[in-house]
């Protein structure tokens, strides 16, 4: 584990965050590919959009020093009731500390907690190209596949963001077991208290 993921403490989002999480965010939305979102939130819309997700499902940061470094969250798949037990994830990173291991770290708190909530299927939505440039690399995709997800589709040319037109890929890893009698999944409220998050040390 490198220094900058080490002594870095996983907990549950906030919405006094949002200004923090939002200028993490930013960046991303202004000079990459990697949302396919054109304009920057406001924080009012940040807020919401935390609050919202924690009705039903997992928001996590990892914080050092009282700093957030990064932050992750799922959502649903589809809203019909028969996907449930699918979501889909989102991870970021402040882009000085990529490829630091905090990615990891935020994506095993946030399986563990989809796990606890009898969710069985994480899905992320990913942004790729055949040729990189100064928006876009695949490193995402890479990463998703170091985390055990595999790649069941892709869409061509369906995003476009600065002058470009970007593919999008759906990878999809399993968590749990697919019964005929599946128990219903609980509010990520419900589970929470059964959670330890760790500090993670060198």
């Amino acid at each position: 584990m490198s220094s900058a993921a080490s002594n870095i403490h996983i907990r549950t989002a906030s919405p006094d965050d949002a200004a923090a999480l939002l200028a993490i965010y930013a960046p991303y939305v202004r000079e990459t590919a990697i949302t396919f979102e054109y304009e920057v939130p406001s924080t009012e819309e940040f807020t919401r959009r935390i609050t919202h997700t924690l009705e039903k499902y997992p928001y996590l940061v990892a914080e050092k020093d009282h700093t957030i470094l990064g932050y992750a969250y799922a959502g649903p798949f589809h809203e019909r009731a028969a996907y449930d037990w699918a979501v889909e994830t989102s991870i970021y990173v402040d882009q000085n500390l990529k490829h630091s291991g905090i990615g990891r770290l935020l994506h095993d708190a946030l399986e563990n907690a989809l796990k606890k909530q009898g969710i069985l299927n994480m899905n992320a939505c990913i942004a790729c190209t055949p040729t990189e440039d100064p928006h876009l690399n695949n490193n995402s995709v890479e990463f998703h596949t170091h985390m055990g997800y595999r790649l069941v589709g892709e869409f061509y040319q369906c995003g476009y963001k600065f002058r470009t037109w970007y593919n999008m890929v759906w990878m999809e890893k399993q968590i749990g077991e697919h019964l005929t009698d599946q128990p219903e999944i609980r509010k990520f409220r419900d589970i929470e208290s059964d959670i330890c998050y760790r500090k993670f040390t060198k």
